[in-house]
């Protein structure tokens, strides 16, 4: 048997929409996207895929489920060729003898218990000590947005983590990245003297910490090392703090510097986010035309800025999408754009953003440079340089017809046209809807609440002890989530659920949750579906109780009647 973290960090790297898409293209429609079904025949589109629960489903033949379940009714795979397969595609090695990988189990949860404990440390440690709060002042910082972004700092002892953790001398909190084994078996915290950033990944598990030195010395930004859970060319600070600012504006902006984020945020341009010290990766770029159709890269006006725009642009072509806008900024001398929006306000950066160049320009302007195209050899030189780079735009046919014809304009040479074809998505047969009923009822929309935020399980399971629960869909994914080790999101409750004998009342709520967008308040319907079931077990209770003479009521169930009663007049 795979162990289920295996399965949960599996999915954790696996990107549905990345792995959906060369077999099935897909759209953005909304907060989601869309395309005709691959599993029966339509010629509408009504196939969903949600990047941020990482689940798809069809509201024609009602097929859903993961990235594991999608390759198993796509590619006609058992479970595990499915789990090998994404696992090979992520890097990833399946243990082949479960009583090797049960060291493993949970081992992703404990490193996260780790981190946010240290978390908790640094911004506590934040509010003793004066230099660094007057550092985090002196840089524009306020407050709000310390706390907004989790800021902290790092004490300059050796060993300042200890007090924090309550293993410190545990090769989990190496593992981690939080400490640094020296020489005959001395110990150290990794970050020393540093304002500290917490570094999220997409659903907002800490996975890491970014610091900057206050005093002098090298290197003045330190991150974590590569950990289970740390993968910085994969990941980029802010996403999750401004996930809202994202979707909202339709756009990103990727800059170089944490405070970069802290201080756009600060001034209301809230789509920012950063690398982690690393050139802007192919991974990062597809992240975020996941989620955006407009990127712009901000980076500094000299040689090293525009070496990293150009970095950025190599590592785009691939993932270049039609329809999509990838476009580039470079700040003036001596400015970056924390420094920018400080001096010249946010209406000023939000101009000059405006109207970035786009990335055909960039391209085509950075080759050109130095040749002559009024002299053929120039133009076949041009030739030459720009079409191992129109080689690469892959994913975008029209734009790469399109940037044929733009070199052919420039130079006057015909190269050959791009010959990729979108795939086809496979015929599949037809298959039947479900004739399961679509429930109603406050306890179906109790069941979507958590589906969609399985961190509520608590409150629901404080409320169902006083109220016990007769939806045996809901009690089965709570007792999902109570027998687990470590944290479920909506994605592992789904793909542990898939073959369960409820999976068609679970089809039908999964339906209902993938439309709701990231800013529908399910927190409400949730308040709403519990007191609308306090309401209606005071009515059972008054019906039940209240058909009885008063006098053969014993001690509790007057005691009971009474309370409902109050209940219902409140």
């Amino acid at each position: 048997m795979i162990p289920q973290d295996f399965i949960q960090t599996l999915l954790d790297r696996t990107d549905i929409v990345a792995l959906i898409d060369p077999q099935v293209p897909l759209k953005k429609a909304g907060a989601n996207y869309q395309a005709c079904c691959p599993f029966h025949n339509e010629k509408s589109p009504s196939f969903s895929v949600s990047p941020s629960k990482q689940f798809y489903h069809c509201f024609g033949c009602g097929a859903h489920g993961t990235a594991i379940s999608f390759l198993m009714e796509y590619s006609g795979m058992g479970f595990i060729d499915a789990v090998k397969d994404l696992a090979g595609r992520v890097g990833m090695q399946v243990p082949e003898d479960p009583r090797e990988a049960r060291p493993e189990d949970g081992l992703n949860t404990r490193l996260v218990t780790h981190l946010e404990a240290a978390n908790t440390h640094y911004r506590n440690a934040l509010k003793r000590h004066t230099p660094a709060i007057d550092y985090l002042k002196g840089r524009g910082v306020t407050g709000e947005t310390a706390v907004r972004f989790e800021l902290g700092y790092s004490d300059a002892g050796w060993q300042g983590l200890a007090a924090a953790l309550s293993d410190y001398a545990s090769a989990e909190v190496e593992q981690a990245g939080l400490v640094v084994a020296g020489d005959e078996g001395k110990r150290y915290d990794r970050f020393r003297d540093r304002i500290m950033f917490p570094i999220r990944n997409e659903r907002g598990r800490l996975i890491g910490f970014g610091g900057r030195l206050l005093g002098d010395g090298k290197p003045k930004y330190l991150n974590s090392p590569e950990t289970p859970l740390f993968h910085k060319g994969r990941e980029l600070y802010g996403l999750f703090e401004n996930r809202r600012g994202i979707q909202h504006d339709d756009s990103v902006v990727v800059v170089e510097g944490y405070m970069d984020v802290v201080m756009l945020t600060q001034a209301g341009a809230e789509n920012a986010v950063a690398t982690l010290g690393t050139a802007v990766t192919a991974d990062q770029v597809h992240t975020l035309l996941r989620r955006v159709d407009r990127i712009v890269f901000a980076f500094d006006g000299d040689n090293a800025g525009r070496k990293a725009a150009w970095r950025a642009l190599e590592n785009c072509l691939p993932t270049l999408q039609d329809g999509k806008q990838i476009g580039f900024v470079f700040l003036p001398e001596g400015e970056d754009p924390d420094s920018f929006v400080r001096k010249q306000g946010l209406t000023a950066w939000q101009a000059f953003i405006q109207h970035p160049q786009p990335l055909s320009e960039f391209l085509f302007n950075a080759l050109r440079r130095g040749l002559d195209l009024n002299t053929p050899e120039d133009q076949v030189r041009l030739a030459t340089l720009v079409l191992p780079y129109l080689n690469q735009v892959k994913s975008a046919p029209l734009l790469a017809r399109n940037l044929h014809q733009r070199l052919t304009e420039l130079t006057g040479v015909s190269p050959p046209s791009s010959t990729y074809r979108a795939p086809r998505p496979a015929q599949r047969p037809s298959q039947p809807t479900s004739s399961a009923e679509a429930l109603r009822g406050p306890e179906f929309i109790v069941l979507q609440c958590l589906l969609h935020t399985p961190e509520w399980a608590q409150r629901i399971l404080e409320h169902t002890q006083s109220h016990p629960t007769t939806n045996s869909a809901l009690q089965t994914v709570l007792e999902h989530i109570q027998a687990s080790p470590h944290p479920l999101n909506s994605r592992d409750l789904i793909e542990q659920t898939r073959n369960s004998e409820h999976a068609a009342t679970l089809r039908v709520a999964v339906e209902k949750i993938i439309q709701w967008g990231d800013d529908y308040d399910a927190e409400a319907e949730l308040t709403g579906a519990l007191a609308s079931l306090v309401t209606r077990a005071n009515q059972l209770d008054i019906h039940r109780l209240s058909r009885n003479n008063p006098s053969k009521l014993n001690a509790d169930e007057r005691a009971a009647l009474q309370s409902a009663l109050r209940s219902r007049k409140v």
